[in-house]
């Protein structure tokens, strides 16, 4: 019990002191300072006060927000993209996302200054796709599908309508064309006996 006092229930020389006077510690078993602090008593006597807690109202930090130029575009290519097609690789050093390039050729193009304002974002996926990086609009086709070749574009259900349209005009000429060939043959072979022949 005595290991879970502190010192906020008297200085350890007023402990050492009851201690002597109830003969728990010898007199030549008290320590070296006891004397020197009985000689020279501090002047406050060092008493654990409980410190009292004032409310403080919270002031408001006025920081200003920090935006750099890249971050505008950044927020603009995830709000048009999303993460991009490729997977972060953070296991390599030199990995370098999509994102990043984008904001880099960005940069190039707007250094080179041959584009305008607003037409520069999609002037960089479009040198982007150049490069080889397809860039997928969120809920959308790819970045400049008119590049692509006009077969890609094309719907299954219009190549299966422009299937089953052209069957249907073939199987309309095809049995005609069949009558007529039979009544071709019939008018052009002459009748014959059906009489078995002996």
């Amino acid at each position: 019990m005595a290991g879970s006092r502190l010192e906020k229930f008297g200085t350890v020389f007023t402990r050492v002191r009851d201690l002597m006077r109830a003969g728990v510690v010898k007199e030549k078993d008290k320590p070296i300072w006891y004397d020197v602090y009985a000689a020279f008593p501090p002047k406050r006597n060092p008493l654990y006060v409980k410190p009292h807690w004032k409310r403080v109202q919270k002031t408001e930090d006025n920081v200003p927000e920090i935006f750099y130029k890249e971050d505008v575009i950044r927020a603009k290519f995830y709000e048009t993209y999303g993460n991009g097609p490729k997977v972060f690789d953070l296991s390599r050093s030199t990995f370098v996302s999509t994102c990043q390039r984008f904001v880099e050729k960005y940069n190039e193009l707007e250094s080179s200054g041959g584009f305008e304002e607003e037409t520069l974002f999609e002037e960089t996926s479009k040198a982007l796709l150049a490069e080889g990086i397809l860039l997928r609009r969120r809920g959308g086709p790819a970045v400049a599908a008119e590049h692509r070749h006009p077969v890609l574009g094309m719907k299954l259900t219009d190549m299966l309508a422009e299937e089953q349209q052209a069957n249907a005009t073939a199987d309309e000429t095809t049995p005609t064309t069949a009558v007529q060939e039979q009544t071709q043959t019939q008018t052009e072979t002459p009748a014959t006996d059906d009489k078995p022949l002996s």
